[in-house]
């Protein structure tokens, strides 16, 4: 009897082992598809082509929704696209919190899954479905539900997450964030100057057109920018010294940032080569 009680554990203990193997194996598949596509097999390459697809196919729908001819005429369709892509986006976001786990190891499962939905991509997949699900649970006006429809354009970021080239963009910028916030904090540094100067200068002069240094900051950012601000001209002498040298400073300014990124992509690719590189003789290795 005792040995028939010790199988019997050994046997459910070997069916509990037998099940904890296939749910791990079925979330390491769950895991390597949703997050290592791009390194995986072709299914997982097909999934993230099919993900990008349908981002690019959501936000060309969203775009020609605002065309009243085409919505019209297609709106029946644009609602069943609607639904299947909510529920392709709401499947893809629990396979996410799924393995949030293994993508955010912490000392409880809770944890991880709250890293994943405050995380940049998890925000982004949560605006993704969102829009759709919110009014099933609160109440809202027409025009808080328009902007709600309007947040969908934010699927388009999801791409981020399937392509190379846009997350080179984003792990440079993220790199680079520091000189960025110095140039803007100078550029905004020197609009201020520039709209005071300008509001003392003209206000006198056009009272209805540099009324004041709110409205004069405008004025300077459109000038800065070099996109101009048609019907409004300084008048003085001086007014227009500093709307010349507003726009040459506004070139500097501008080519600030993008010099910034450029030489941060530079650094990139040239780490790129460099790992590709045998260290010793110098050969290119393959990839």
């Amino acid at each position: 009897m005792q040995k028939q009680k010790s199988q019997s554990r050994h046997a459910l203990f070997y069916r509990k082992s037998l099940e904890l193997t296939f749910i791990s194996m079925i979330k390491n598949k769950i895991f390597r598809l949703v997050e290592k596509g791009s390194h995986g097999s072709k299914v997982n390459l097909i999934f993230d082509y099919a993900i990008m697809i349908l981002i690019v196919l959501n936000f060309i729908a969203v775009c020609l929704e605002t065309i009243s001819s085409i919505n019209s005429e297609w709106e029946s369709f644009f609602k069943i696209f609607e639904y299947i892509s909510v529920i392709i986006f709401t499947l893809e976001y629990l396979m996410r919190i799924y393995v949030a786990d293994l993508v955010y190891p912490s000392s409880n499962r809770l944890k991880s899954i709250f890293k994943f939905i405050t995380s940049p991509f998890g925000l982004v997949d949560l605006l993704a479905i969102i829009p759709f699900y919110l009014p099933f649970f609160i109440r809202v006006d027409l025009r808080f539900l328009r902007i709600l429809r309007l947040i969908r354009f934010f699927r388009i970021l999801k791409i981020n997450r399937y392509n190379k080239s846009i997350d080179l963009i984003y792990k440079v910028i993220k790199e680079k964030k520091n000189e960025l916030i110095m140039t803007g904090f100078v550029t905004i540094l020197v609009l201020l100057i520039a709209s005071v100067l300008i509001y003392y200068v003209e206000s006198n002069k056009q009272t209805d057109k540099f009324s004041s240094i709110p409205s004069c900051f405008w004025w300077t950012l459109t000038t800065l920018t070099s996109l101009g601000n048609e019907g409004v001209h300084p008048l003085t002498a001086l007014g227009k010294f500093l709307s010349v040298l507003i726009a040459i400073v506004g070139i500097g300014l501008v080519a600030l940032p993008t010099g910034i990124i450029s030489a941060g992509f530079i650094e990139k690719l040239k780490k790129k080569e460099d790992l590709k590189q045998c260290p010793h003789c110098g050969k290119t290795l393959s990839t």
